[in-house]
């Protein structure tokens, strides 16, 4: 089931990583991730007009740190020339190791300056984008896209040949179109499509949650690796669980409350490292949901952690409802 694949010099065994989600993959959490597993983590999605302008937190998005390496940084755009200044600062700050591209973000404010999953409605400038980017930089390239803009506009394929065409390492497909967003089902089989039409690696992208997911989306859709989104939400255990089973075929036991406590304050702790002491814990907040999302007292829990303001808050709710 498992051969390893290749993003340019990099080999990876058990290719499962974690997807590039706004305001989710952040250095502290594709820290956790990394000491749980992931071999490959993708940052959050970065504006190469920010880039441009040198806004200062589109730059602090741009850092990294040594525990998190190999790391891929995501830049978007809608013209090349744009992109291709971007992917070269990203390049020359050496805070990644591989440059992806988005085309598939399907939020409304990135849709209408053209960007994000925009981009599958005209491939002539997704082709002069990613063009431009590969003559940008020699760091591995990958692209990020969706099935289509609407079920009458499917065309992965063609935008999946279009980017190996120009150079792209290797690709990634969320089994959605834009006018999905995150509803329905993912379709599998239409991943297994741009599988079949190229020769680069294709990452498969949807509706992982669990190794039996895992082992459908693999056999169904043929391809080499896999991203994990939403699964990865306040679960960074899915990595190690994941890994393991494509190494071994075993199934490693969900982590317990102790652990789920100990990974959470973790998390809390690089926040506050850093974010601060004020943004730190409430950007702590949706996370902590997350972690404890199924647990017994979740009503309580929530609410609690929506009013906390700093550490000893979420220790307090720790101890009373997790470690009791």
């Amino acid at each position: 089931m498992n051969k390893g694949m290749d993003i340019g010099r990099f080999h990876f065994d058990c290719p499962v990583f974690l997807a590039p989600m706004a305001g989710v993959t952040d250095t502290a959490y594709r820290v956790i991730a990394h000491e749980l597993g992931c071999p490959l983590c993708y940052g959050e999605m970065v504006s190469s007009q920010g880039i441009h302008f040198r806004n200062e937190k589109t730059l602090t998005m741009l850092r990294s740190e040594p525990g998190e390496r190999p790391l891929a940084i995501q830049i978007f755009a809608a013209k090349p020339e744009m992109a291709a200044e971007a992917a070269a600062f990203v390049e020359d700050l050496g805070t990644a190791d591989i440059l992806d591209f988005n085309m598939g973000c399907p939020a409304p404010k990135v849709v209408k300056n053209g960007e994000g999953s925009a981009l599958m409605q005209e491939p002539e400038r997704a082709s002069a984008i990613m063009e431009a980017v590969r003559k940008a930089v020699r760091m591995p390239f990958t692209v990020k896209m969706r099935l289509g803009w609407n079920s009458e506009h499917i065309n992965a394929v063609e935008l999946a040949k279009r980017a190996e065409a120009a150079g792209v390492d290797a690709i990634a497909v969320h089994g959605r179109t834009r006018a999905q967003f995150y509803a329905g089902q993912a379709d599998w089989e239409a991943i297994a499509e741009v599988k079949r039409s190229v020769s680069i690696p294709v990452i498969a992208n949807g509706d992982v949650r669990s190794c039996s997911d895992l082992r459908r989306i693999l056999e169904v859709t043929g391809a080499d690796g896999v991203m994990i989104g939403r699964g990865a939400q306040g679960n960074p255990w899915i990595f190690r669980r994941l890994t393991h089973f494509l190494a071994t075929g075993e199934e490693l036991p969900p982590p317990t409350l102790a652990e789920r406590a100990r990974v959470l304050l973790r998390h809390l702790d690089l926040l506050l490292q850093y974010k601060g002491d004020y943004i730190g814990p409430r950007e702590m907040r949706k996370h902590a949901t997350w972690y404890t999302r199924g647990l017994k007292y979740g009503a309580v829990l929530r609410e609690r952690f929506n009013k906390a303001t700093e550490r000893q808050d979420f220790v307090d709710i720790i101890n009373q409802y997790m470690l009791e």
